[in-house]
Parts: C-alpha cells; structure tokens; sequence
C-alpha cells in the first residue's frame, strides 16, 4: 500500500498518531524539509510518538519515513495533471494544491504551444524581423505586458521595437510604417477590429505584417504576411484569469527572441559582455 494510503488508514493509530498523520497529509510539500522536533511542536506529540508512528508504517525511524515522503513530494511535482484552463482552481484547494496545479497548466500549456509551433512560419517571421529597420508592435491589455517584455529582450540584440499603442496613437503610428519596417500584431482573440483596418492598410503598401493569434478563423488572418497561431482551451470571458493564453504567447515571444539571438549568437555574446563590463567597470559602473 502507498504510503499516503497508510496515513489514511488510520484504525491502529493512537489519537496522537492521528493527529501527526492529519498533519502531515495537510502539509505533505513541507514535510521533507521539517524536523522531528518541529513536527512535534506542531502535532502537539512527542519524538517518541513520531518515531512510533514511522514504525508503525514500516520504517527504521523518522529519517527513513521522511524520505519516503519526501519521494512521493518529488513525484507530484514532476507528474503533470490535465487542468481547466479556465478554471485552474476551486475554493477547497490548499495553498499546495494551487501551487501544483498552476504549474501542471504552465507546463501542459507551453507543450501544447510548442506542437504547434509551425517552424517553417517561425523561420519566416525571424527573418522578417532581423531584416526590419523598425519593428511596431501592436497589442493591447494582458498582451501588452507581453509586448513589452519582448521589446526589452531585442534590446540586448540591438533590435529596437515601438510600442505602437503607447499613447494611443495607433494610427499615427500605423501612417508612419515604411515597407523597411514590419508590423507585429499580437491578438489572442484575433477579434480587435481596429487592427483588422489598419492590417488592410499595411497590405496595401505592402509592409510586411505578422500575426500571432490563437484564433485560425481570424478576421485578421487574410491581411497577415505571416501567421504564428497558439490555440488554447481558453474560453473569451468565461475564465478567472488569461493565464493560459498568456502563457502561451510568453513561450512564443521567447521562442522569437531565442532564434533572432541564434542568428549572430558569438557577436551577441561578445557584445553582451562589452556591455557588461562597460555597466561595472567603465564609464557607466556606479561611482562608489
């Protein structure tokens, strides 16, 4: 039998026993880094009740107990369990439980993108970047946050992107886009009708345009040069928070950026370390 089924059945444990088997099947991540005396202050036992009670279950000594416990800890982290996207969580869940099953998403939802990561597009899309004097990004709300995080990362390979929503001057912005230059569109709903005009507009002056999108029927889709989709069991509203989605596009953003770096990856690191030094020992170190 599984050692947390042992702690469950608990016919042959004595009322304190009880309590220390309650407690450790409440706090089962803590458990491998506890101490027996700490174990006991919490439990209200005593050494002697939390050795008797490992005995009881098969083992030599707390020691040997604990490490038993601290594999099944180690199995739970490292098994990834299907969650709701929408609804990761319920109300009965322990901090833990939380825990874990925000990581399961994390990870169930960066595999997900990453099978359908189409490599040919995303060879295309580096390509278009590398070669764009200026490259606009256009995103909104949660995506933004997105944006902006990939606009700091081409910082360190010299790229510099515009945040084209920055003041609310979408069109402005859209106007002054040359064909030298690249529009970047980032939409998980695929639905934002005012990029749907301006794509339209790029099109026609033959700009290049990118879409990174979890909606394949898109309105958007027919005005894009490239097209990157990420789809998720996401619903549009009906959802405590835009974690997958947003999680998924993290994951593609850096996928970007990781294959822009690979494309002069000796210069980018001689060139980050010429700046590290310059930020430590030049003249822009801190004066001390």
């Amino acid at each position: 039998m599984l050692i947390i089924e042992r702690l469950k059945q608990q016919e042959t444990f004595s009322i304190a026993e009880k309590r220390i088997a309650e407690y450790i099947l409440a706090h089962l991540p803590e458990i491998p880094t506890i101490f027996i005396q700490e174990l006991a202050e919490k439990t209200f036992s005593s050494h002697s009740t939390i050795v008797r009670l490992s005995q009881k279950l098969g083992y030599s000594g707390f020691r040997e107990f604990k490490d038993a416990l601290a594999e099944v800890v180690y199995a739970n982290i490292h098994s990834v369990e299907e969650v709701n996207a929408n609804f990761p969580f319920h109300s009965l869940d322990t901090p833990a439980d939380v825990a874990k099953k925000m990581a399961d998403l994390t990870i169930h939802t960066v595999q997900r993108a990453a099978m359908q990561v189409d490599s040919d597009q995303l060879k295309l899309v580096v390509d278009v970047l590398m070669a764009a004097k200026r490259i606009f990004l256009f995103s909104r709300g949660d995506t933004q946050l997105r944006a902006r995080s990939f606009q700091n990362k081409l910082i360190k390979i010299n790229k510099f992107a515009i945040q084209a929503e920055e003041y609310v001057d979408t069109e402005w912005n859209a106007v002054s886009i040359e064909q030298q230059d690249c529009a970047f569109f980032l939409s998980y709903s695929g639905i934002v009708q005012p990029y749907t005009k301006i794509m339209r507009y790029l099109m026609e002056k033959n700009i290049p345009v990118i879409l990174l999108t979890g909606n394949p029927d898109s309105p958007m889709v027919p005005y894009a040069t490239h097209v990157l989709l990420t789809i998720q069991e996401e619903f549009d509203f009906a959802k405590i928070a835009t974690f997958s989605s947003q999680t998924a596009f993290e994951y593609i953003l850096n996928t970007i950026y990781s294959v822009m770096y690979t494309r002069d990856y000796e210069h980018n690191l001689r060139n980050l370390k010429g700046n590290q030094d310059l930020m430590t020992h030049g003249l822009l170190a801190d004066e001390e």
